[in-house]
């Protein structure tokens, strides 16, 4: 017969799913700060000591790391999504930047498609208070904040997917976009027709999840990033006529 005798669970290990699942689902986020052990064994209702064989088992798996002095964090889990060789390399060339747009506008459409038809009420209300900041971002002009709340509200509508492999690959994608591996997204919130034309299309996107409307939501989100695409395009062919600008004008002036 395929049954078992019934165990009682160690309050260790309820710690450790909980917590497991915590990351998992993207709630406690790489370099995030658990709270000191007596709030937390608090917070969980469990003994100090069950609560340090909880933490002990989830370093052991890599999942949390200890800092002297400092308490502890969740571990970089997507330090290791990329190698640092391929890093390099997609830094080294275009046509990475291209299929890396091309990747997003998959993966994101298909999110705010399904953030259309699965977020909670709750998840919309994240969604749409993170437009709103960026509203008021847009006023105060200041490209580091708007570059900021775009990648938050991107990674809002991944969160409110519900689907935690999309959510953690994502995740690292951001992470190089953050390091400037891919283009520099502050260099976009410099120009002031192009900033508008991003909030519009950003309130686009935001308007068709509010609405439920999972086909409007995702095509919100490709004619986002098709506009991105074409605005990089646009720059790096404005870099590389200058650089031939510039070689044709130190040829004249050596010339006399």
């Amino acid at each position: 017969m395929p049954f078992r005798p019934v165990q009682s669970e160690k309050l260790s290990t309820a710690v450790v799913r909980q917590i497991e699942q915590l990351i998992l689902r993207g709630i406690l986020r790489p370099g995030e700060r658990l709270p000191a052990e007596r709030e937390l064994a608090e917070r969980l209702n469990v003994s100090r000591p069950s609560l340090r064989d909880a933490i002990g088992t989830l370093q052991d798996q890599g999942l949390l790391t200890a800092r002297a002095g400092a308490g502890v964090y969740v571990a970089d889990v997507l330090g290791s999504a990329f190698s640092p060789a391929l890093v390099q390399l997609f830094a080294r060339h275009d046509e990475a930047v291209f299929d890396y747009l091309s990747f997003r506008r998959d993966m994101e459409g298909l999110a705010a498609e399904r953030a259309a038809r699965l977020a909670s009420e709750t998840d919309l209300r994240v969604v749409q208070a993170v437009f709103d900041k960026m509203e008021a971002a847009h006023t105060k002009r200041n490209p580091d904040d708007e570059a900021r709340l775009d990648a938050q509200f991107h990674m809002a509508i991944i969160e409110a997917s519900h689907n935690v492999v999309m959510l953690h690959m994502m995740r690292s994608m951001y992470q190089l976009l953050r390091e400037g591996v891919f283009y520099n997204r502050q260099v976009m919130f410099r120009q002031r027709a192009t900033r508008g034309l991003l909030l519009d299309q950003h309130r686009a996107i935001n308007d068709s999840l509010q609405q439920r409307n999972p086909k409007a939501a995702r095509q919100a989100v490709e004619a986002h990033l098709s506009y991105v695409e074409t605005c990089l395009n646009d720059q790096i062919t404005a870099e590389r006529n200058e650089e031939v600008a510039q070689q044709r004008l130190d040829h004249e002036v050596a010339k006399g």
